[in-house]
């Protein structure tokens, strides 16, 4: 497979409206750059496409001289700027192009929510329309490759992930390598971007201990002992890698029991072949211990992509009680809860976790997701 099709790429021209923003994030590498460049190479009308990246076009932005902005765009009706979130009050500066240029449409694209988040929230208030785009989805595979194809790969997607190049790549050893160069170069590149943080190899270090504990309650406390700093520190760099798209942070369900866990929190990662890249290991499922992570990871990621993409509105949450009966996944939506339990090999929830889950919340359910069913529960 040389080519995916992505669903936010055919979503782009409802999403495009005159003054109106369309932000996209994402992590890097997972092809914002290509779908924009696929949908201006077929858009009909005149664009301007600049990047962030680039000295002259972040100085004459960030005067904010209004008719040299206008001079900059001139009659094109769509202006895109690429890596927006290395403009200095990118917020400020597109809320006066989308206010004072009439029929104007902007899409501005970010690996860093954390920058565009706050740069971009306040001032495009009312003004913005937001999408993520994560790495490639199993539902957007789905219409493209056969349903043997898609049992096939199962393996490979847990331990190599989703990213386009990743999947496109002929040979184990070319996604080892690719997963690893980017690992090493382009994530290092965005922790040491945010907020000019120095403390690369702290980060992969905390990253590290992250990857071992999918699944599991993590202590800011122990954390920092293990890296050797503070728990007000570690909450930062956690904080700092949730926004660079990096992992993703899950709180604790309760209805206020005292028997229930919710002061800390979950991690799970963006993409397990990022995860196995930090930790170095691709061996194969049969001579990993490690599966049942590489499963709730996978399950996890791919549910909230289906979230996003089928617009299912849903507060996530984990559930377990002091004397260790627990749920892996707690959906509160449409009222109600739904509870899911991941397991690889086995199709049973123990008797006594089922029991409080379904009396303590009545009107809830409780599913468990296994190889035989997971296609249903990602697409």
């Amino acid at each position: 497979m040389k080519y995916i099709d992505r669903l936010l790429y055919n979503k782009i021209p409802e999403l495009i409206k005159p003054n109106k923003v369309l932000i996209i994030y994402g992590p890097r590498r997972v092809g914002k750059t290509f779908i924009l460049n696929k949908f201006l190479s077929e858009y009909k009308y005149k664009y301007l496409f600049v990047t962030g990246d680039d000295r002259v076009t972040r100085r004459l932005l960030e005067n904010q001289n209004l008719s040299e902005i206008k001079s900059f765009i001139g009659n094109n009706d769509l202006f895109v700027i690429d890596e927006a979130q290395k403009v200095k009050n990118i917020g400020e500066i597109l809320k006066l192009i989308v206010d004072q240029i009439p029929q104007i449409k902007v899409i501005a694209t970010g690996s860093s929510s954390f920058d565009l988040s706050n740069k971009v929230g306040e001032p495009l208030t009312g003004r913005s329309i937001t999408e993520v785009l994560y790495p490639v989805s199993q539902i957007e595979l789905k219409n493209q490759i056969s349903y043997l194809e898609t049992v096939s790969s199962l393996e490979e997607r847990l331990i190599y992930g989703s990213y386009p190049e990743v999947i496109t790549l002929d040979t184990m050893d070319s996604k080892r390598s690719y997963l690893i160069e980017l690992t090493d170069s382009y994530l290092l590149k965005d922790l040491m971007d945010l907020e000019n943080t120095k403390s690369s190899n702290l980060l992969i270090d905390l990253l590290i201990l992250i990857a071992f504990q999918i699944g599991k309650e993590v202590s800011l406390q122990e954390l920092g002992n293990r890296l050797n700093i503070s728990k007000n520190t570690v909450s930062r760099y956690l904080f700092l890698l949730e926004k660079a798209f990096v992992i993703i942070n899950i709180r604790g369900y309760s209805s206020n029991l005292r028997k229930e866990v919710t002061q800390n929190s979950r991690y799970y990662f963006y993409d397990n072949g990022i995860r196995n890249a930090l930790i170095r290991n691709f061996n194969p499922i049969s001579l990993r211990g490690d599966i049942g992570q590489l499963w709730e990871n996978f399950l996890f990621i791919e549910r909230l992509k289906k979230q996003e993409y089928l617009n299912i509105y849903s507060n996530n949450y984990f559930w377990r009680t002091y004397d260790k009966k627990e749920i892996d996944l707690v959906e509160s939506r449409e009222g109600k809860l739904f509870g899911y339990e991941f397991k690889y090999s086995k199709s049973t929830i123990p008797t006594a976790t089922s029991k409080e889950w379904l009396s303590t919340y009545p009107n809830s359910s409780l599913n468990v997701v296994t190889k035989e069913n997971y296609l249903d529960f990602i697409t």
